[in-house]
């Protein structure tokens, strides 16, 4: 979709944004020489709509060293941005998570995850419809397809929804990381982020399935 504020809404965001400030670390970029492959650093793959959204909540958790945007699950090598978003590569929009497992665990992402989309929407997280934006667990290892499932079932057995799960747990496939302009995007352009999650409805979205944050 159309990602782009209006310039009197953009003001009006850019005024919020310099009262309340940036609050949140700056974990979005690997240490120099680090990579998702560096000895004690694990990764993990989720799909919850828009990947802009996806980084922040996973950005600000101890222990969480990198996310990084990008596309997986498809038929097409190297997928552009615009050939993931008309949906015809397979690929769906997700946020890889390198972590250190001695200070996080995938438990505690898989929670994260949950609470940071709507699980009960096929092919669509709030304004964005597509299989491309799917929510989707992309494991890693048996341990993590394991306790995925387990997540899942946990959350199914709660009976806290009436409408099932329709959330696809898949091994992970290639990863491709997104263009550079869609790294950090929230930090980077924190107008046109604010604006977009507001519109896309996804807080309140959000609200509605889990509750309010306490």
């Amino acid at each position: 979709m159309n990602r782009r504020p209006s310039l009197t809404l953009a003001i009006a965001l850019l005024t919020v944004t310099l009262a309340l400030g940036d609050t949140g670390e700056a974990r979005g970029q690997l240490p120099a020489g680090a990579s998702p492959a560096t000895p004690g650093l694990q990764v993990a793959t989720f799909g919850g709509g828009c990947f802009w959204c996806m980084e922040p909540p996973f950005d600000k958790l101890a222990g969480v060293v990198s996310t990084t945007s990008g596309y997986i699950g498809g038929s097409v090598a190297n997928p552009t941005y615009e050939q993931v978003s008309d949906g015809g590569t397979g690929h769906a929009e997700v946020v890889q998570v390198a972590y250190d497992p001695a200070k996080i665990s995938y438990a505690k992402l898989l929670e994260v995850f949950w609470r940071n989309i709507d699980p009960l929407t096929p092919n669509r997280q709030f304004c964005d419809a597509g299989s491309q934006y799917r929510s989707a667990i992309f494991y890693h290892g048996d341990d993590q397809r394991r306790a995925a499932e387990a997540s899942k079932s946990a959350l199914d057995q709660s009976r806290r929804f009436r409408q099932p799960i329709v959330t696809q747990i898949a091994s992970a496939s290639t990863f491709y990381p997104a263009e550079e302009y869609h790294q950090n995007y929230y930090r980077k352009n924190p107008i046109r982020y604010k604006f977009y999650r507001s519109r896309c409805g996804r807080d309140k979205r959000l609200e509605e399935v889990w509750g309010k944050k306490s």
